[in-house]
């Protein structure tokens, strides 16, 4: 099986969903339970940089993944986010899309549903310091990826991510 980049990071124990030209991973900080990435296997900054099979590929992952998450984490809709491009908030140069299952009830964003939006940002912000560090020290490993940004949303441990990849894939296998 071949080695996942989400940019210069290596995810492959994070990937719990592949297809032909994209991958899904659990994220490091989850905004709600069930926040995952959906990435194209190239590795390009923005959308418009892929090319139609890459893009329908894609969105067809987007789709299959958000539809599972959404029963898994017992959601009743999704938040599916791309930030295209650094002006709009993009810290990792590798496009990418959030999916994060949503409730009516009991959803920390159900009364102020637009500040998840912010929230986003945060996420990709934080994310952004890190790699720089991590590439001014010549080192870029995901699993010593630490964020230091909303201490609130502490970075899961690498044994937490593959475990959740590990329990999502089982809703992928083949039947």
């Amino acid at each position: 099986m071949a080695a996942l980049l989400f940019s210069t990071f290596e995810v492959t124990t994070q990937a719990f969903y592949r297809a032909s030209r994209s991958y899904a991973i659990v994220n490091l900080k989850p905004i709600v339970p069930g926040h995952v990435l959906v990435i194209p296997n190239r590795p390009v900054p923005r959308l418009s940089d892929l090319d139609e099979n890459e893009l329908a590929c894609l969105m067809q992952s987007v789709k299959r993944v958000g539809n599972v998450v959404e029963k898994v984490y017992g959601a009743d809709g999704l938040t599916i986010a791309c930030q295209d491009g650094k002006a709009a908030g993009q810290s990792v140069p590798h496009v990418h899309f959030h999916v994060l299952p949503r409730k009516l009830l009991g959803d920390p964003f159900a009364d102020k549903n637009d500040e998840i939006y912010p929230e986003l940002e945060t996420n990709e912000g934080s994310l952004q310091i890190e790699l720089k560090k991590q590439l001014s020290s010549g080192v870029v490993h995901h699993s010593h990826l630490r964020v230091d940004a909303d201490e609130d949303r502490k970075p899961r441990s690498l044994e937490e991510m593959e475990k959740e990849a590990a329990f999502l894939r089982g809703f992928f296998a083949a039947k």
